[in-house]
C-alpha cells in the first residue's frame, strides 16, 4: 500500500487531508512538526511527502533536502501560500515534484498525489520546469481562476449553483474584475456548453446600428445593408448571449430587447418573418442598475427579467489572497506570448504587490505582468521593472483591518484575527498580514493558547 506522510502543523487541516487520503485506500500519518517528520523518516520510508513550506520549528525546504538526499525517488510535494512563492520556486529547483498553494480543497490535489506517484526520478541534467499553482487553484477554463480567498470561493460557489440552470444572471463589479470570464464560466458548466457564447459589449455598438447588430437585417433593408447579417440573437440560438455593459443600452433598444426575452423570437429588420431563438441571457455592469432604474434611466421591467439572479464580482483589493495566484497565472501567459521563461517574482516585487491597491483589477494586473516579464532580463521579475506607482507603494497605501506590530494593543488585535478565524491559524496570519511563523512567535510571546 502507498505510504503517505504529511507534514503539517495547522492541525484540522492536516486532519482533513489526511481522512480524505485515507478514505482513497492511502496508508497516511501526520505530524505536526519538523522534529516529528525527521522522525518518521527514520523509521519509515515513504512514498510520497507532503510537507507545508513553513512549519513552527524547521522549513518544509529542511525536510525536503532531507528525503532527496537519503532516498531521490521519494516524491515530496510542497504546500505553500500565495505569498511564498519564492520558496516554492526554490522548492522546486531543490527536488520538489510540484507544490500547490494554501488553501485549497481535498479534491484539487488528487491528480497531483497520482502523477508524483507514477513519476520516475527527475535526473540532474533534467531542466526543471516549474510548475504554477494551476492544480490547487483549479482553473476551469483557459481563462478561468478560480481563486482561495473567501470572496474568491463564495464567487465559485455561486457560479456552480446557477450554471446548471437556464435563470438571467447579473454580473455586478468593477471595471476589470473579470466579469466576461464568470459568464464564460457559468456558460461552460451549463448545459448549453456545446453551444454557443456570443459576446456583445453595449457600449460599443453605434445607436442607429443596434437594432441590426442585435436582431440582424436583410439586404436592402437600409442604405449601406449590402448583405444579410445575422444578428447576435440569432448567432447565440441554443446558447448564451453575454451583453457587456448592459446599462450603456438606448431606451429605445431596451423596449425591443426586453419584447425578445419575452417572446423568446425576434424579427430581422427588413423582414416580416419572426425568428424563434432559444438562448440563455448573462449581463454584466460596472454601473448601479437599480439606481439608474429610480433615475428612470434604465427600465424596470427589463432589470427584473435580466436579474433573476446576480452575482457580485470582488475586486482585487478585496481580494488580496488571490493576488498572487492571478499574477502567475498571467505570468505563463506572458511567457507563452513573448516566448519567454521568467518563472516568478522577487520578495521585493511581491510585496509591492500587496501593498498596492489594483484601482484596474485584474485588467491592470494582467497588463502589467506582461510588460514587466517583456522587461525582465533575469529569471525573477525585480521591482525595478515595475511601474513608479506599483514599485513605490506603500503599506499605509492600503487599508486593512489588522495592523500588527503598529498598534499597541496587539495581543488583542491576534486575539480578534483568531476568533474571526475560527481558531485558524493560517487564516489569521493572513488577515494579521503576517507569516504563520511570526503568529507562532506573538502566540508564544502573550501565552496564548488554543
Amino acid at each position: 500500500m502507498t505510504k503517505i506522510l504529511i507534514v503539517e502543523d495547522d492541525v484540522p487541516f492536516g486532519t482533513m487531508l489526511k481522512t480524505f487520503l485515507i478514505k482513497r485506500d492511502y496508508k497516511v500519518e501526520l505530524v505536526f512538526s519538523g522534529l516529528e517528520a525527521f522522525k518518521k523518516l527514520k523509521e519509515n520510508t515513504f512514498n510520497l511527502i507532503l510537507s507545508d513550506v513553513r512549519l513552527p520549528d524547521t522549513s518544509g525546504l529542511d525536510i525536503l533536502k532531507q528525503v532527496k538526499a537519503e532516498n531521490a525517488e521519494t516524491q515530496v510535494i510542497i504546500m505553500t501560500s500565495y505569498a511564498e512563492i519564492s520558496m516554492a520556486v526554490e522548492a522546486m529547483k531543490n527536488g520538489a515534484f510540484d507544490y500547490v498553494s494554501k488553501p485549497f480543497r481535498p479534491e484539487s490535489i488528487l491528480q497531483t498525489i497520482e502523477n508524483a506517484l507514477t513519476h520516475t526520478q527527475v535526473q540532474p541534467s533534467t531542466p526543471i520546469r516549474v510548475e504554477k499553482p494551476r492544480k490547487a487553484a483549479s482553473i476551469q477554463d483557459s481563462s478561468f481562476v478560480k481563486g482561495v480567498s473567501e470572496a474568491a470561493l463564495k464567487l465559485s460557489d455561486y457560479i456552480e449553483l446557477v450554471a446548471p440552470t437556464n435563470m438571467s444572471v447579473l454580473i455586478m463589479g468593477e471595471s476589470g474584475t473579470g466579469k466576461e470570464q464568470v459568464a464564460k464560466s457559468i456558460h461552460q458548466q451549463s448545459k448549453r456548453v456545446g453551444a454557443p457564447f456570443i459576446a456583445v459589449d453595449c457600449g460599443a455598438i453605434p445607436r442607429e446600428l443596434a437594432s441590426s447588430e442585435f436582431f440582424g437585417h436583410l439586404k436592402g433593408s437600409f442604405t449601406g445593408a449590402i448583405n444579410d447579417k445575422t444578428g447576435h440573437f440569432e448567432a447565440a440560438n441554443g446558447g448564451t448571449l453575454f451583453l457587456d455593459e448592459i446599462g450603456n443600452l438606448s431606451y429605445e433598444l431596451q423596449v425591443q430587447l426586453l419584447r425578445a426575452l419575452q417572446e423568446r423570437k425576434i424579427k430581422p429588420v427588413g423582414s416580416n418573418n419572426e425568428i424563434h431563438v432559444d438562448i440563455r441571457v448573462i449581463t454584466a455592469t460596472n454601473e448601479d442598475l437599480a439606481q439608474a432604474v429610480k433615475d428612470g434611466e434604465f427600465r424596470e421591467d427589463l432589470y427584473h427579467r435580466l436579474n433573476e439572479f446576480s452575482i457580485q464580482v470582488p475586486a482585487l483589493k478585496d481580494r488580496k489572497e488571490d493576488l498572487m495566484l492571478f499574477a502567475e497565472y498571467f505570468l505563463d501567459e506572458a511567457n507563452t506570448e513573448l516566448e519567454k521563461n521568467v518563472i516568478g517574482f522577487t520578495d521585493s516585487a511581491i510585496e509591492a504587490f500587496k501593498n498596492y491597491n489594483w484601482p484596474g483589477n485584474l485588467r491592470e494586473l494582467k497588463n502589467m505582468v506582461k510588460r514587466a516579464v517583456l522587461l525582465t532580463q533575469d529569471e525573477m521579475i525585480p521591482l525595478k521593472v515595475l511601474p513608479h506607482e506599483i514599485a513605490t507603494a506603500t503599506q499605509s497605501n492600503t487599508k486593512t483591518e489588522y495592523s500588527l506590530f503598529k498598534n499597541k494593543n496587539e495581543e488583542q488585535l491576534i486575539l480578534d484575527a483568531l476568533e474571526k478565524a475560527g481558531g485558524n491559524k493560517s487564516k489569521a496570519a493572513r488577515l494579521l498580514s503576517v507569516d504563520r511563523k511570526t503568529l507562532y512567535n506573538k502566540l508564544k510571546q502573550y501565552d496564548i493558547k488554543l
